[in-house]
């Protein structure tokens, strides 16, 4: 915890510099884009009209509300996908900034994931939209989407950091990463139900950190029910864990990145 409040004055105390950095991703990311910011919400869409056309007839009949349940999946998975990449290129981008002013490195790296969050807050609208749409029942049950929502920002961040740190060391991480998350996305049950598998298969499941903030949205969205109290711990050590790492890994290794940029 220590470690964490650490990283927390290190961001009030250099406020200007991050916010200035979260303004230049975000208008780096839209730059000579003429639909701007409307992508946010358009590549999310299209995957997911894409996803329906090819899985609905081998999923979609014998799974309930299965265009919100194929919504969720994929802006949960292209949410964690978006930051985590992002993320890993930060350190390395800006290291023309570090190399020559003494700032804390993983400011970078968060001001990069404020980026995707917001990107993901636009989407979440679009999801309640589509909810409603599909005949999904609102209720105050809803407000309990915080928790996994705060889990996904720390499960990003701290990954963010791991691979940002790995990166700088090892080029490589790019490349093995992208073949990573192309696993992930198939066992991460975007357009399948895992209850098809046996229980034993399905428990394998929740070692996916990703998967398990999907399934704690498909709870509440869709069978309208409150995770149990183990299944909240599972989601809090998904995020938990990732974050304690990163902050470990850049204070193990922030003198030694500048020999390496």
């Amino acid at each position: 915890m220590k470690k964490a409040e650490g990283f927390i004055l290190g961001i009030k105390k250099y406020k200007f510099l991050f916010e200035e950095l979260v303004k230049r991703d975000f208008k780096k990311k839209y730059k000579r884009t003429v639909l701007g910011m409307v992508w946010s919400v358009l590549s999310p869409l299209l995957t997911l009209v894409v996803m329906k056309v090819v899985f609905t007839g081998f999923f979609g009949r014998t799974i309930e509300y299965y265009t919100t349940y194929l919504f969720i999946g994929n802006i949960v998975f292209s949410y964690f996908n978006m930051s985590t990449n992002q993320g890993m290129m930060a350190l390395a981008s800006n290291a023309g900034i570090f190399s020559k002013v003494n700032v804390p490195k993983y400011l970078f790296v968060i001001a990069n994931n404020i980026s995707s969050l917001f990107n993901f807050l636009l989407t979440l609208i679009v999801l309640f939209l589509f909810a409603a749409f599909d005949g999904i029942h609102f209720g105050w049950h809803f407000f309990m989407l915080l928790y996994p929502i705060i889990c996904l920002i720390m499960l990003n961040v701290g990954v963010s950091l791991i691979l940002s740190a790995a990166f700088i060391f090892f080029r490589d991480t790019q490349y093995l990463y992208s073949v990573f998350t192309l696993m992930l996305m198939y066992l991460s049950a975007i357009f399948y139900d895992v209850s098809t598998f046996s229980a034993r298969y399905q428990n394998l499941f929740l070692l996916n950190p990703v998967y398990d903030v999907i399934k704690y949205f498909r709870l509440i969205m869709i069978d309208g029910s409150i995770p149990s109290i183990q299944f909240h711990v599972i989601v809090a050590i998904a995020g938990i864990v990732p974050l304690l790492l990163g902050f470990h890994m850049y204070k193990k290794y922030d003198q030694k990145f500048m020999y390496y940029v």
